[in-house]
């Protein structure tokens, strides 16, 4: 028998630890209830419904949590949810791709407050951009959700929502500090007055950094440390004339300056001469996004959402002379969005009936040349939510029309059925499509005019069990992608599939909170050349675990996080082929002290036995370090 890694026998353990838990649910865990049991969502469906009730495969973070966590970057929090991989070139602010059950960063969809956000050229949301500060509440729904939600969402949708406006005035401030030069401060305001409530708030963090290339056959490296510097603003006003009337304007600015380790592109003019020895490299990205949105109660059925929204996500690629800051180049790819939608929901006893109307424009201005710089996307939905005492369904009818492509219509089926009060089995199954990026298509040297949309079919089963201060799930997924973009070639081979599933367990037991999760993923893609046949898509693990502890003692909450990863495949630093990454397990333990009423001092270590691993093949990732932070309410 061939012997197993550490990580793969870790991996093998802790399976067979999980699958226990959430086929043999234990009765020993006892709690008064469970907060997140009386939780709303809205990504699964479109429409607020307790997420007990919800058939798709959803995750809610609320602002609760990311408090008690105390993490320093939206990429941490969701490298640590379950279906769910990070991959990052270097530092702690830098490109970030995300991997929703194996889909890449541009076959997922990110939405702010609503609103469609990430870059057309580059295909996905910038992570990096978005300070976790300024965010309420996260909602992650696994798995093809086109026909909700439009081309790309082949892996699923990330949904935040920006800070809500409070019946009373609550005024917060907090400040902290690390190693590797970490600094961050934040401060808010929010409230309400008479029939308008608000919300502001600002933040800044910066950090000295680490080097971002770590291996010297890298033509990239340079052993300069690379900091970065952020900044976040946002304001949200609501208007309520009355119990049937909201009208909600959302405004948010997310700015980040990261330094990385690069060479000027080829055929860009080098005037200075410069090499990643003497270069200075800045990437400057900004998100500004906007939602205009009324909400209207119309008649005791029939509820009325109007949204209009506005995104820009910009980005500058500032090639400095490190010895002096003279500037040797400039790249920009600036993509804005304006989109609009009227969203009916009537409501039929405890079924609801949804209309939608869509549209989408797409603008790209660039220092590169592209042949295309627009397009459109007209779309209309129709949905039934079945809602009974044993059983509920979805069944989702989308029909998109893009001006580049012309007309794709996309289904989705889903249901629930309860078979005891505590436990539902769950399925799914639907249709996606994607069309290529600006880039896949027209970028110099790598575009590819002859693409295709990619279509695929995606289906789901699982079960999911809830009982007071216990819930555990067990998800299956497969995904088939007909004419899949291979990012790293732009080629289009004739087929992807991505299979995999998720167990969840997440328990409360007096004073202790456990979760835990196993994640197996096996993206790959195939083509008719032997020699790119049934490859594991890259920078995907197969084997991820996620651990979380946390201990109650009155004032003192102390907590520990595991991650244990298999390895991954990436292509070579140098050369044509692929490196194996190798697997990698990471510990981090943190504490939370309540000083007085409004005062609480918060304290981790990340990387507590001081890992060194890769997400990306050639970039380092932080070692150990330390964060301590100070935060006041009133």
């Amino acid at each position: 028998m061939k012997k197993l890694s550490p990580v793969h026998a870790a991996c093998l353990q802790a399976t067979s630890v999980l699958a226990c838990a959430v086929f043999m649910p234990t009765t020993q865990a006892q709690t008064a209830s469970v907060n997140d049991l009386k939780e709303m969502v809205i990504t699964g469906t479109r429409v607020a419904v307790p997420i007990t009730d919800v058939i798709a495969d959803v995750t809610l973070i609320d602002r609760a949590t990311l408090d008690r966590e105390g993490q320093s970057s939206l990429r941490d929090v969701l490298s640590r949810q379950p279906g769910v991989q990070i991959s990052t070139t270097g530092s702690y602010r830098s490109t970030t791709s995300l991997f929703l059950r194996g889909a890449s960063t541009s076959q997922s969809i990110v939405l702010i407050d609503g609103v469609r956000v990430g870059s057309a050229t580059a295909g996905g949301a910038a992570l990096e951009n978005i300070g976790l500060d300024r965010i309420e509440r996260i909602e992650i729904l696994r798995g093809a959700a086109s026909a909700l939600y439009g081309p790309d969402a082949v892996g699923g949708v990330i949904q935040i929502f920006t800070r809500e406006p409070t019946d009373s005035v609550d005024v917060r401030a907090n400040i902290g500090a690390g190693g590797d030069g970490q600094q961050m401060a934040g401060a808010s305001v929010r409230g309400s007055a008479g029939m308008i409530g608000y919300s502001l708030g600002v933040s800044a963090e910066k950090a000295r950094g680490i080097s971002t290339v770590s291996n010297p056959a890298n033509t990239s490296y340079n052993s300069d440390l690379d900091g970065f510097k952020a900044s976040s603003t946002d304001a949200k006003f609501v208007l309520r004339p009355n119990k049937d009337h909201a009208v909600t304007l959302s405004l948010l600015q997310s700015d980040v300056n990261y330094q990385t380790d690069s060479t000027i592109p080829t055929g860009t003019a080098n005037p200075l001469g410069l090499t990643a020895a003497t270069l200075d490299t800045h990437q400057i990205g900004r998100t500004q996004n906007a939602a205009l949105k009324w909400e209207a109660k119309w008649l005791p059925r029939w509820t009325s959402t109007l949204t209009v929204g506005s995104n820009a996500e910009l980005s500058t690629q500032q090639y400095l002379r490190a010895s002096d800051g003279a500037l040797g180049a400039l790249g920009k790819f600036d993509t804005r969005r304006e989109q609009y939608a009227w969203q009916n929901d009537i409501r039929f006893d405890k079924d609801v009936a949804s209309l939608a109307l869509e549209s989408r424009n797409e603008t790209v201005d660039s220092s590169t040349a592209y042949t295309v710089s627009q397009r459109t996307v007209e779309s209309a939905l129709a949905s039934y939510a079945f809602n009974r005492a044993k059983w509920n369904s979805l069944i989702v009818l989308r029909s998109d029309n893009n001006s580049q492509f012309g007309r794709f219509n996309n289904w989705a089926a889903s249901g629930g059925y309860r078979l005891t009060d505590t436990l539902r089995v769950v399925s799914s199954f639907g249709s996606s499509f994607q069309a290529p990026s600006f880039n896949q298509l027209y970028f110099p040297g790598f575009g590819n005019t002859a693409l295709t949309p990619q279509k695929n079919r995606a289906s789901e089963l699982g079960v999911k069990y809830q009982k007071e201060g216990v819930s555990l799930s067990a998800i299956a997924y497969q995904n088939q992608i007909q004419g899949f973009i291979v990012p790293s070639t732009n080629v289009q081979s004739s087929l992807a599939v991505l299979r995999g599933g998720t167990l969840t367990a997440d328990v409360r037991s007096g004073n202790l909170n456990y979760s835990v999760s196993y994640d197996y993923a096996d993206p790959r893609s195939y083509s008719s050349t032997p020699a790119s046949n049934d490859l594991r898509l890259v920078r995907v693990a197969q084997n991820v675990i996620n651990t979380r502890m946390s201990y109650y003692m009155g004032d003192v909450t102390v907590f520990g996080e595991h991650k244990i990863s298999s390895n991954r495949e990436d292509a070579k630093v140098t050369g044509t082929g692929r490196d194996i990454l190798g697997g990698y397990n990471v510990l981090s333990v943190g504490a939370t002290w309540k000083v007085q009423k409004n005062t609480s001092l918060m304290g981790r270590i990340n990387n507590l036995n001081d890992k060194q691993y890769m997400l990306a093949n050639g970039y380092s990732m932080p070692r150990r370090n330390a964060f301590v932070s100070l935060n006041w309410a009133m």
